[in-house]
Order: structure tokens, then C-alpha cells, then sequence
């Protein structure tokens, strides 16, 4: 008589599995490493960003990181999504860990976003602006960087929107949105991360 043994089925991603969800965390670092390479060669930006992403969250070193992700979006910028960013950061994680302790129990039309800051010409490294807008993240940033409406250090310092955090906190009642924007701010704050914004 022969057995046969089924393998394990690999988690699936697609473009709508939000990255806070982490749907590879149960796969080992060279299981990860595997799929990542194969992501790399099908050019397949959703797998590859999954892949990164799990591996940042697990605290990889950051030079592998940003290795993963100039290959990645050298080699599939058209599918990688927009919540992965395009540089490291190595507070993401604490980031994650904070905005995901943030629910909001009503719908609306307001959206909590937060954007990446450069300061590091004052050796201060990046920091993090929350904002609430009717608009989605990148139409907000998008405003903020044409002078609408434009907090300051946005305008000056914002290179990208860090969408992947925040993901749950879009479509929220205004009044909702407006506690958790000051209390996401707070709790950023309180995390060591220099944070604008939240008010």
C-alpha cells in the first residue's frame, strides 16, 4: 500500500490582502526566502511585497531589506503595491504594531493617513506625519506636496505616504477619525518616533 502525504498548501496573497494581516508569518525565513525568489523571477510585485514585508516585520537586517526591495521594484515595480514602501525605515514595524491597536466601529468618509518624513540632513533619521482627510492617502499627499491645504513639513519633507498602516482606518466616521488621528499621534510619539501632525 502507498501513502501519499499532502504537502502544505502555501498561504495565498493577492492585491487585497492587507499587509498588517501578515499572512506569511507562519512560513520559516527560507521558506520566505524561497518565495521571494520566485517572486523575483515571475516578476510578481504582491508575492515579492508579502515576502519583503514579513521579513522587515521580523526584524531583517536592514542592508537585506533594502537589497530585497531595490530588486523587487527593479524587477516588478508595475505590480508591487503602494503600501510597500520604497526605502527602509526601521521603525515600520512599531508602526504597524500601533496603528493596528486603532479600530474605528463606524464607517464614514474620512481617512487616516500618515506620511514618511525625511530629516536625516539633521541626523534626526525619518520621522512621521498623521493626517486625516475626506481625500485617500496619495491625493491628500499629492495635495499637501502642491501647496493645498500643506502642513509644512510635509511640503518639505514628505517623500512618501506609508499607506500599509493605516489600511484599516480608511472610510471611518469623521469623529472617529479625528480621536484616532490625535491618539495614533500620541502613541507614535510615545514610541520614540518623531511624529507631526495629529491634530
Amino acid at each position: 500500500m502507498i501513502f501519499s502525504v499532502a504537502k502544505p498548501s502555501l498561504p495565498s496573497v493577492d492585491a487585497k490582502t492587507p499587509p498588517g494581516s501578515r499572512p506569511l508569518q507562519g512560513l520559516t525565513q527560507s521558506a520566505i526566502a524561497n518565495r521571494l525568489e520566485r517572486a523575483l523571477a515571475s516578476a510578481d510585485g504582491v508575492v515579492g511585497a508579502h515576502c519583503v514585508h514579513e521579513l522587515w516585520m521580523r526584524g531583517e537586517m536592514s542592508l537585506n531589506i533594502e537589497r530585497a526591495l531595490e530588486r523587487l521594484w527593479a524587477r516588478a515595480a508595475a505590480s508591487v503595491p503602494e503600501w510597500l514602501p520604497m526605502r527602509y525605515i526601521d521603525w515600520l514595524p512599531a508602526a504597524y504594531d500601533i496603528a493596528l491597536g486603532f479600530r474605528s466601529a463606524e464607517k464614514g468618509r474620512s481617512n487616516i493617513y500618515l506620511v514618511l518624513l525625511d530629516y536625516q540632513d539633521r541626523e534626526e533619521g525619518y520621522g512621521v506625519y498623521v493626517g486625516m482627510s475626506k481625500y485617500s492617502p496619495a491625493q491628500r499627499f499629492d495635495q499637501h506636496k502642491a501647496g493645498i491645504r500643506a502642513a509644512g513639513s510635509v511640503l518639505k519633507r514628505g517623500i512618501e505616504v506609508l499607506t500599509g498602516p493605516t489600511m484599516h482606518l480608511q472610510y471611518i466616521k469623521r469623529s472617529e477619525a479625528a480621536r484616532i488621528e490625535e491618539e495614533l499621534a500620541l502613541a507614535l510619539a510615545s514610541a520614540g518616533l518623531l511624529v507631526k501632525g495629529g491634530h
